[in-house]
């Protein structure tokens, strides 16, 4: 087991240390006026609270909850850190919290896009600390918040759980990107078509190439959820929004 995780961790850290461009989706540093900066800053707090006090009653419960909490933060650096250029000229790339938020649950997986969407700001000049609030709301709280609604659905009218993961983080995945736009859509209306133009414009800015990532994310998503679940299944089993996934290879 201990080697299983060695490797695996070692490959995270790999694909972390190879030199990339620092192109991305996230909003950038400066882009967005003080007045929305602060708006979306304030929106998430409540998500964010909430997310620290379920990780610290999670590993309070189970201390090994530790290592499959790191484990599903690196999951989402390493994936949203693999920017793709966008033929509109502009980069999209997975977001990797539907990981965390099938898991452990939306609250959780804010935290954890908080965390890789600061040390992304400060360490690959992806986003903004100005900007870090928006990016959050986008991948660090809606993001999951679809992911979870849609997985507990999914898993409810029993859709097998490889399914459900696939469905609910790719769905999730596209709910960060339409967020996106909606908030540059808000910030800077088209001057004739208003708001509804803007939006049209800035969710093709990302369509092309967003929706074969969020496919990807899903399936890999699935495939690096059943790894967990080979070696951690009490784990998993433990911390995971419901007990269904004791069937999720069947």
């Amino acid at each position: 087991m201990k080697k299983n995780y060695n490797i695996f961790i070692i490959s995270f850290l790999a694909f972390i240390l190879i030199p990339k461009a620092a192109y991305g989706m996230h909003i950038m540093e400066g882009f967005l006026p003080p007045k929305w900066c602060i708006l979306w800053a304030v929106l998430c707090i409540p998500f964010i609270i909430k997310g620290f006090i379920s990780i610290k009653k999670k590993i309070d419960e189970n201390p090994k909850g530790k290592m499959l909490i790191a484990m599903a933060g690196a999951y989402a650096f390493v994936l949203s850190a693999l920017k793709i250029p966008s033929v509109t000229g502009s980069c999209s790339h997975p977001t990797g919290v539907g990981l965390g938020a099938v898991i452990f649950g939306p609250y959780v997986a804010s935290v954890l896009g908080l965390i890789v969407l600061i040390f992304q700001a400060l360490l690959l000049a992806h986003g903004g600390i100005t900007t870090l609030g928006a990016n959050t709301f986008s991948m660090g709280v809606v993001g999951p918040l679809v992911t979870y609604g849609l997985y507990k659905f999914l898993r409810k009218i029993k859709v097998s759980s490889p399914v459900s993961i696939f469905i609910s983080t790719m769905l999730g995945d596209l709910a960060t990107y339409v967020t996106t736009s909606i908030q540059l859509s808000i910030a800077f209306p088209d001057k004739t078509g208003g708001i509804t133009a803007s939006l049209v414009k800035f969710m093709s800015i990302f369509a092309v190439t967003q929706i074969p990532l969020a496919i990807s994310e899903g399936i890999l998503t699935v495939v690096v959820f059943n790894v967990l679940y080979k070696y951690n299944r009490d784990e998993v089993i433990e911390f995971s929004m419901n007990k269904m996934e004791e069937n999720c290879n069947e």
